[in-house]
């Protein structure tokens, strides 16, 4: 047992000595080198690439306005990586970010996206992503929760049947109360991100609000419950969005006063 002990004050100190700060000023757990993460999302995007078909170049270039702009109000480090966007031949409406600013949307997306202001709403929210390191923290906190578990196991196996059941246990209560809550909490801090984000370009903040009524009319019914799901619900998303409006009003009209107003032609 004191095996056990030993390796649980290593898993802490681990823990305590990797933490990070988001962008929203949340304490995050970061176990993996960026640079590692940023060499596989590289590497991903190029596979998306060779295995998906792209759509046509107005499409690109509408995309690549959008999140030109975005990224033109980045911080200057932020700034500096390698950013890309990809429009997919897709009928499914999809977006996805990659570690060190990989991004693809799909067609289907861009039907839901009526506006060049939605479409930076969705472009914002992968930045978000990428800017709070989510993929970082993800990755660390499934290392760090099977770590735990694998503790907790050994000390089960000793114990029993009863032991094995309270493993059972443990396991959905890691996976629904700490993993999939994780995931919400990312989105709901990705759309936080985003609004400001798409605000400081000149996009109309509102506009987030047109595009997830969108996605929610688009999606129908048979979602499972937010208990469940890694995403807000809708209604937890516009209230979130909502909640933050009047200050991304006051940056929406600060940037149009200093001419930032985008231009990007819907195909």
């Amino acid at each position: 047992m004191r095996w056990i002990r030993c390796l649980a004050v290593g898993v802490l100190t681990l823990t305590l000595t990797a933490c990070a700060t988001s962008p929203t000023g949340r304490q995050q757990l970061t176990l993996v080198s960026d640079a590692q993460l940023n060499q596989m999302g590289q590497q991903a995007f190029k596979q998306y690439q060779q295995e998906l078909p792209s759509a046509g170049d107005a499409s690109q270039r509408y995309a690549q306005c959008v999140a030109g702009a975005l990224v033109r109000v980045l911080p200057e480090r932020e700034r500096q990586q390698d950013w890309q966007i990809r429009v997919f031949e897709e009928e499914r409406a999809n977006a996805f970010a990659l570690p060190g600013g990989y991004m693809g949307v799909t067609t289907g997306l861009l039907e839901i996206a009526e506006t060049q202001d939605q479409l930076a709403a969705v472009v914002g929210h992968e930045i978000g992503h990428v800017l709070a390191r989510h993929a970082n923290e993800r990755v660390s906190t499934q290392m760090a929760t099977e770590l735990g578990l694998s503790v907790l196991s050994t000390t089960a196996s000793m114990q029993g049947p009863g032991g094995q059941q309270l493993m059972g246990a443990l396991g959905l209560g890691a996976q629904f109360g700490i993993l999939l809550p994780f995931s919400r909490r990312h989105e709901s801090e990705a759309d936080a991100i985003g609004l400001r984000l798409m605000a400081d370009a000149g996009f109309d903040p509102r506009q987030s609000l047109a595009l997830w009524d969108n996605m929610s009319a688009a999606s129908g019914d048979g979602r499972p419950p937010v208990w469940m799901s890694t995403h807000p619900s809708h209604g937890q998303r516009v209230a979130g969005l909502q909640a933050q409006m009047d200050s991304a009003m006051a940056r929406y009209e600060q940037a149009r006063q200093a001419g930032r107003q985008p231009d990007c032609r819907r195909p």
